[in-house]
């Protein structure tokens, strides 16, 4: 009788695949497996520290990074949409990581969350990265940005840190800009990609939310109030500046009050 696989290997594998649309399907894979009962709760390999990237796009320091514009020009729009894709990507691993390497701690519903939240990001990458195809690009036909996985790395030691940053700070800052961006693809007449932001947007929201429910759930059993320990976790592993402006209404519809934001813009 052939073992049921764990969890931790199938996350693994997923993570150490490097070409984008085969790692997007095996993400996919992953979360459809484990929601239907076919890996074990089990964590029985260590997480990479890196994990598995295609050849392209070459990755450059932020400061490095070529200017795109506003997305006034389609050729704008294209390497916005480009660089999205880019964040769609990393963000995969980013939430495999979190099930990976913090599940075992944190429990079933955990791994559930964040194995859905690595689904989303594999179909909002595909999509993408099918619409770049039909503006005559690909993903990897630009440099992009090589400082979003530092954030894992910089956390990999702490499930409350992780939840800190990644979520409540990196994706929640999609929700403050992706509506500014949404509009000017409209006023374009891009529809089409701004159908597509729409849905990431909408999916945003929920992954935000779960970041916040685990936080404040980890801070209460460990007797702390969950603003102070927020900005407290920011300032230490957070190299940017929380900017205003904040879409306060996106915010608060996934659990991030006024009170995590008070004194720290």
């Amino acid at each position: 009788m052939t073992a049921t696989p764990s969890v931790s290997s199938a996350i693994r594998a997923a993570m150490l695949t490097p070409e984008p649309s085969a790692k997007a399907f095996a993400t996919r894979a992953v979360a459809r497996d484990w929601a239907a009962g076919r890996l074990a709760f089990a964590f029985d390999c260590a997480m990479p520290d890196v994990p598995a990237r295609p050849d392209r796009p070459e990755l450059l320091a932020p400061n490095a990074m070529p200017k795109r514009g506003r997305g006034g020009s389609e050729r704008g729009r294209t390497a916005l949409l480009h660089a999205l894709a880019h964040i769609e990507f990393v963000a995969i691993d980013l939430a495999l990581d979190a099930a990976g390497r913090f599940g075992g701690e944190r429990g079933p519903q955990f791994v559930s969350d964040w194995l859905g939240v690595a689904a989303d990001e594999a179909m909002h990458f595909a999509l993408l990265a099918r619409r770049l195809r039909t503006l005559g690009s690909f993903y990897g036909a630009m440099p992009a940005h090589d400082g979003l996985w530092e954030a894992a790395t910089e956390t990999a030691h702490d499930v409350a840190a992780r939840l800190a940053i990644v979520p409540m700070v990196l994706e929640a800052r999609g929700l403050d800009v992706t509506p500014v961006t949404i509009e000017r693809f409209e006023a374009a007449g891009d529809h089409r990609s701004a159908r597509i932001l729409q849905r990431i947007f909408d999916d945003e929201i929920r992954h935000v939310r779960f970041g916040t429910s685990h936080f404040v759930a980890l801070c209460e059993e460990r007797g702390e109030s969950p603003p102070a320990m927020w900005k407290t976790l920011v300032r230490r592993h957070f190299r940017g500046a929380v900017k205003p402006p904040f879409n306060d209404s996106a915010r608060a519809m996934a659990g991030l009050s006024y009170d995590f934001l008070a004194g720290v813009a």
